[in-house]
Order: structure tokens, then C-alpha cells, then sequence
């Protein structure tokens, strides 16, 4: 990625590999509620979306864990197109998290879901 960026997490393997090369909001024990409402927050003072915080294939009751860049430059006026994006993506997230169980992950399992999340942000911004 060639934009100037910072990252908003809750996974702790995101925030190792990432906290010496940028600067990482790590959200210990953070939801991913936490993550897209901090996001949103960055979005309303100018900042803007630079990762899809829906991107790939798990669904939001899946998984605890989920890794948002956001640029380092604020702009004077919102990003309507980020603000939108990240207010469907809190919308998306709390239905799925509504209406569908979220499994009770072993810890294997919930560090797989670590590793997958580190890898769609680590292509996202190599």
C-alpha cells in the first residue's frame, strides 16, 4: 500500500507483526463491534477507510477478530464513501451477530482465525 496508514485491531498476531513498520491501535479484548465503531470514529474526524473491514469470506459471527487500516491523513470533510462503508459494515456485523450463534471457538481454532485475518491485511497492504 502507498498511502500513509495506521491500523485498528483486536488481533493480537496483527498487532506483533505490524506494530514495528506502523502505528497499531491494538483493542485488547475488543469485539469486532469495538474495532468497526473506533474505525467509524476515525472516519467521522476525516481519516478514511483503506481496507474493506468486511473483507473475505468469514462471516461476522465467525470470527472475534478483525484488522481495519485507516489513512494517517485527515481530510477537512468526511469521506461519505468510507462513512457509508463502515455504517454497513456495523449494520452487517451486529445482524449476523444477532441472528446467528456464534460458535464456541477451541483455542486452536481461534488462532486460526487470527492467522487468516493477519493474512487478508498483510496482502492488502504488501
Amino acid at each position: 500500500m502507498i498511502e500513509p496508514l495506521f491500523i485498528i485491531t483486536n488481533n493480537p498476531m496483527s498487532k506483533s507483526a505490524f506494530e514495528n513498520k506502523y502505528v497499531v491501535e491494538y483493542i485488547e479484548n475488543g469485539t469486532q463491534i469495538d474495532i468497526l465503531k473506533k474505525a467509524r470514529d476515525y472516519v467521522h474526524l476525516g481519516n478514511r477507510l483503506l481496507t474493506h473491514p468486511l473483507m473475505g469470506s468469514v462471516k461476522p459471527n465467525e470470527t472475534p477478530y478483525r484488522t481495519i487500516c485507516i489513512s494517517k491523513k485527515r481530510e477537512e470533510r468526511v469521506d461519505f464513501g468510507s462513512l457509508d462503508i463502515i455504517e454497513s459494515a456495523i449494520a452487517t456485523t451486529e445482524k449476523f451477530i444477532r441472528d446467528f450463534n456464534t460458535p464456541n471457538w477451541s483455542e486452536k481454532i481461534l488462532l486460526d482465525f487470527q492467522v487468516i485475518d493477519l493474512d487478508l491485511i498483510a496482502h492488502a497492504i504488501t
